[in-house]
């Protein structure tokens, strides 16, 4: 079996800890504090986040989309495959060696989603790109961390909180979708969207499509 080889290493804002970027032959994986986050085998829930979402407003004229966390690109690519051209996707990236990495090393693994003129890249916390104008999104979509449980940045439950998830509303249009990633079900945090008016749908999906870890998908609606 072929070794995996450490291709870069960089330290996460906010005393994250050390992130760290791995190939394996045609296999990359991220890992955070020796825990792996992504694995590029892996991402057909990251995709089926992208599908859920975009596929609620992508009738609507010129789409506006936020994605909260690049990772490898896989979300973004399926956005922008279930948007039309008249879409515009912005991504908000906390770790600038993650948008670095998507250029270089892992560019090709979801088809170069940053080249895309629909795509535009923030290299920014999303919890901050969130607040910056009201009823600005048609969807919003958090593929940030391991979700509600935060791993990589404790700043990151900000955006889970009760605080986090009432400006995702205020930021969302009406109507607008909210989509979030996580590896595990959160009960509390079900409770938590309803409780700030959302309309939720809780959805369970495989980590490899058809099979693999079951990963939680949260679609919730302003109404």
């Amino acid at each position: 079996m072929n070794p995996w080889v450490l291709l870069d290493q960089v330290e996460v804002p906010g005393s994250g800890g050390s992130m760290k970027l791995y190939q394996r032959a045609f296999e990359f994986s991220i890992s955070v504090k020796n825990e792996e986050l992504m694995n590029s085998r892996m991402h057909g829930s990251e995709d089926a986040l992208a599908e859920l979402a975009c596929g609620r407003v992508r009738d609507r004229e010129h789409p506006r989309v936020l994605i909260g966390g690049l990772g490898m690109g896989f979300t973004l690519r399926a956005a922008l495959d279930h948007l039309g051209t008249n879409a515009y996707v912005v991504v908000a990236e906390l770790v600038p060696a993650v948008v670095q990495w998507n250029r270089t090393h892992l560019a090709e693994l979801a088809g170069n989603p940053l080249e895309d003129p629909r795509t535009l890249v923030r290299e920014s916390d999303v919890a901050l790109v969130i607040k910056e104008k009201a009823e600005t999104y048609d969807a919003i979509m958090l593929d940030v961390d391991n979700g509600p449980d935060a791993l990589t940045h404790a700043g990151n439950d900000r955006l889970y909180s009760h605080g986090g998830i009432n400006a995702a509303k205020k930021a969302l249009k009406p109507g607008g979708i909210l989509g979030i990633w996580s590896a595990e079900p959160d009960t509390a945090f079900t409770k938590r969207l309803r409780g700030a008016g959302f309309k939720v749908e809780e959805v369970t999906v495989r980590a490899r499509k058809t099979k693999g870890r079951r990963h939680t998908i949260w679609l919730a609606e302003k109404t």
